[in-house]
């Protein structure tokens, strides 16, 4: 079981309560995650949360200039989990953290990760949308998609498509985000399951992850 620091937000696989995530004890191991303005300061927090032995494999979009920088040597400095940029030649591992690099869509295939120079969305490359859309097109029910601060609405297509595979869509509480409107379309737009602080965030990745039942902490 993952290190647990609230163990109120988690309660017993076989309870089938309306108020809480993941009732029926899947294993959600493919968790992607999306963020834009104030996403730096946000993932740095959550990833230094996450434990070390969380048992996903994590896909993170964040929007970003096109030049090569040091984001993903910045971040791992703060995480238990390898924070990498991937290319076309890396297998989809749990305990990993896959960064989109710069200027080009990240996308899980089947047991493998790829980065592609596609058109634009909502007018950024890397976008959020193209990985969620591919996670879920996968992975199906197993997929956790994660919607953090940021402006604009990517993401929310993505978040249907989890939604319509059978995953689980969560986001960051808007009330304390940076800027709140990435999170508020995906509540405003989608059938977000569960809304919490970011300081919860890590503990609802790892537990879902390993097919635990969660609290909504939040509801819409």
């Amino acid at each position: 079981m993952p290190s647990n620091n609230n163990a109120s937000l988690f309660t017993s696989k076989r309870s089938k309560s309306r108020g809480t995530l993941n009732w029926e004890g899947i294993k959600r191991d493919v968790v992607v995650i999306g963020a834009s303005a104030g996403g730096v300061a946000a993932l740095t927090e959550l990833f230094a949360a996450l434990p070390p032995d969380t048992p996903a494999a994590i896909g993170v979009v964040l929007h970003r200039s096109t030049s090569p920088s040091g984001l993903a040597e910045v971040l791992g400095r703060h995480s238990h989990l390898p924070v990498i940029e991937p290319d076309n030649h890396n297998q989809l591992q749990r305990g990993i953290i896959y960064l989109a690099p710069p200027d080009q869509h990240l996308l899980f295939s089947e047991g493998g990760v790829m980065v592609q120079r596609g058109p634009k969305e909502h007018s950024t490359r890397p976008a959020i949308d193209p990985l969620f859309r591919s996670a879920a097109e996968t992975y199906g029910e197993r997929v956790l998609g994660v919607q953090l601060t940021g402006c604009g609405e990517d993401g929310v297509s993505g978040l249907l498509h989890i939604n319509a595979a059978a995953g689980l869509a969560i986001a960051q509480d808007p009330a304390e985000a940076y800027m709140p409107y990435m999170p508020l379309n995906a509540l405003r737009f989608d059938d977000v399951t569960g809304v919490f602080p970011l300081s919860d965030i890590a503990s609802v990745i790892a537990a879902l992850a390993a097919g635990l039942e969660v609290s909504r902490r939040k509801q819409r």
